[in-house]
């Protein structure tokens, strides 16, 4: 089987952590060549896992909590949905590529690239100069655009949306990176540093999309007549919508549906059995809020369940060189959305509201 036998398996593999749009098409293929394309994917398919992961993690509280049938990036009839929920997932998405591929490189998977050193020796500031292995952003980023962006076809809004998303992703790992530095000098002086750029953990990546999440804005499309497909006056008002919205800010077309309520055309489950916190003072705010948020505020209750955990305990150190450890039974008390009293259906009365939350 050649590299060209194994273009379909690849595209599936990685379309299982994200669906998007459309599939890797034949001239993005060739652009990069078979051989490049082998030597990025699993990178690729291993980075699109972590933006999901990631996404799982943000939205775990929330009524929308980036549940796997609605990764998909197109609704049932067809269409495209731009949602506030799905320009999230663009740039996490997007953003855990670039970050994957930024990494292997820094350490050296790929024969082609290695740390950034374009500034080594340069003056950075007072006190410190360019030094050390600085990560390779523009390599993670070029072969990201390469990929993730070649699986957007067509040039209509709902493209240009997505496209503009997935730069953001991007761009949220260069906002992120934090300057690393090493002392030098006599008996530890430190009178002199070397610096360099280093990525931040992907948790920070993550809150710092989920606040752009929390405040995308929802874009105008221009209500003039347009003619189908990639016409020159469709391209044309697609970029003067675009102009006054800044590259790193989340966008989307279409209100969210009531996550509240199950949906069965759109594959949404609702709010009713999903677990919330309660009662620990080890809690965020957010997590603490998360029974009004999700049962409470859509016509539920909550319930209170207990349920037998069953743990390793008492684990000891056997020379040389095992762990033994108990099985332990523990008493844990969940909390869970469920219908009110007499059978009524959940019903959203509150306006959804998209506040910043303490992480």
């Amino acid at each position: 089987m050649g590299p060209l036998d194994l273009l379909p398996l690849m595209v599936m593999s990685m379309c299982c952590c994200v669906h998007f749009a459309s599939a890797w098409t034949v001239n993005n293929f060739l652009m990069t060549g078979p051989k490049a394309f082998l030597t990025y994917a699993s990178s690729v398919q291993r980075g699109a896992q972590s933006g999901i992961h990631e996404c799982k993690h943000q939205f775990a509280w929330e009524r929308w909590n980036c549940p796997e049938n609605t990764l998909q990036l197109s609704t049932h009839n067809g269409l495209r949905s731009a949602t506030r929920e799905t320009s999230f997932v663009h740039a996490i998405s997007a953003a855990g590529v670039m970050y994957t591929l930024t990494k292997n490189c820094s350490m050296g998977d790929f024969d082609n690239c290695g740390c950034d050193d374009s500034r080594i020796g340069q003056t950075g500031g007072r006190g410190w100069i360019w030094g050390g292995c600085s990560d390779n952003v523009a390599f993670g980023e070029k072969i990201s655009k390469q990929f993730v962006d070649a699986l957007e076809g067509g040039h209509d809004s709902r493209a240009a949306v997505n496209l503009h998303n997935n730069e953001a992703g991007r761009l949220a790992i260069k906002a992120t990176m934090r300057r690393a530095c090493k002392c030098h000098g006599v008996s530890g002086s430190c009178s002199i540093q070397t610096c360099w750029m280093q990525l931040a953990d992907f948790r920070e990546v993550g809150n710092y999309l989920k606040m752009k999440y929390e405040h995308a804005k929802k874009l105008e499309m221009d209500k003039r007549p347009v003619r189908a497909g990639n016409s020159a006056d469709n391209r044309g008002a697609i970029a003067h919508t675009f102009r006054s919205i800044a590259r790193t800010e989340l966008i989307y077309l279409e209100d969210s549906p009531d996550y509240c309520v199950k949906n069965q055309s759109l594959e949404y489950q609702g709010t009713e059995g999903r677990e919330c916190l309660k009662g620990n003072k080890n809690m965020s705010q957010w997590e603490r809020k998360s029974c009004r948020r999700l049962c409470y505020e859509c016509g539920l209750r909550v319930v209170e369940k207990r349920i037998e955990v069953v743990s390793s305990c008492n684990c000891k150190f056997h020379w040389c060189c095992t762990v033994k450890c108990d099985r332990c039974t523990q008493v844990v008390t969940k909390y869970y959305c469920a219908r009110r009293d007499g059978g009524r259906k959940p019903q959203n009365k509150t306006k959804r509201r998209h506040r910043g939350r303490r992480h």
